[in-house]
């Protein structure tokens, strides 16, 4: 297997396996307290990638992670995510890159972490309603200004890529993708070119949840079958293959479950065998792979990832 560890914009050295925030429930009471009992386990059990996002609870997520685990451990990286709002018509979460929104995001989410500056920063989604180098020039700026330390993106094409790159630095794009679930193979692609860190949300996706993306019965069959000659879980195998897939793969699996989290972690140390891994990687045919394209920007504000 590739090295356990990676470095975000070639210096931020954090653990390859990481830990999405996302399903953490944060309301007062028993779910909360067994939320805050997670994500320090999470870093425990030596987890230092650790994703978030203000659409998580309109900043309650962040919330969370603060009372958690503040004042945070040296090599704990907590990535955040701005550009989605609550600025619709009737107050509904919509995209939104207006610079106005984005640096209120940031400088609210300095606030809430604690945090003199966040040391990456992803652009939730592009928003198309406004000129993409607005939205990459606003982020550069907090980026000078030094409230932000490295800029990525989530859900984006090749091109889409291409074309931020051209205007700042990107260090790492968050799109989903999984062994059944390949759309994105062009995007990961271009990543592991150009040595940015991929972060697969939604990574267990159809492995382990039918009907959750593109995989069926036959494919969720092997991946058992697999696991069952490893000793381990279907998620297990799919993190592993992940891991092994490209060096540049960071997965962010969440979970609010203890025993769930240790299960994930433990899939760091489960090696592939070369044919383990060819029928594992005959699952799914990458989309779009001739064109090089992948898709094009999701207008949707899915709390998925």
């Amino acid at each position: 297997m590739d090295s356990t560890t990676f470095r975000i914009g070639g210096d931020l050295a954090v653990s390859r396996l990481g830990f999405g925030a996302m399903r953490l429930p944060t309301e007062p009471g028993a779910d909360r307290e067994q939320s805050i009992a997670v994500v320090r386990r999470a870093v425990e059990l030596g987890v230092t990638l650790i994703d978030t996002a203000f659409l998580y609870g309109g900043g309650a997520n962040e919330q969370l992670l603060t009372e958690a685990l503040y004042p945070y451990p040296d090599d704990l990286l907590i990535t955040t995510k701005v550009g989605v709002a609550q600025t619709g018509p009737e107050g509904e979460w919509r995209l939104d890159g207006r610079p106005e929104i984005l640096r209120d995001q940031v400088e609210q989410a300095l606030r809430r972490l604690r945090m003199d500056r966040i040391e990456l920063l992803q652009l939730h989604r592009v928003d198309p309603e406004v000129p993409v180098a607005d939205q990459l020039g606003t982020l550069r700026e907090l980026r000078d200004a030094g409230k932000v330390g490295r800029i990525g993106l989530s859900e984006v094409s090749v091109a889409e890529l291409a074309q931020a790159r051209e205007s700042v630095e990107i260090v790492s794009v968050q799109n989903r993708y999984g062994v059944i679930d390949r759309e994105h193979e062009p995007v990961l692609a271009a990543c592991a070119a150009a040595g940015i860190a991929f972060l697969p949300w939604r990574p267990l996706g159809a492995a382990v949840a039918p009907g959750a993306a593109s995989g069926g019965t036959a494919e969720i069959a092997e991946i058992t079958e697999v696991a069952g000659e490893l000793g381990a879980t279907a998620a297990q195998v799919a993190l592993a293959w992940l891991l092994h897939r490209s060096p540049v793969i960071l997965p962010i699996p969440g979970t609010a479950r203890r025993d769930h989290l240790e299960e994930n972690v433990a899939a760091a140390g489960l090696r592939l065998t070369p044919a383990h891994r060819e029928r594992l990687d005959r699952l799914a045919q990458p989309a779009g792979h001739s064109t090089g394209t992948g898709t094009g920007t999701s207008t949707s504000t899915s709390t998925s990832t």
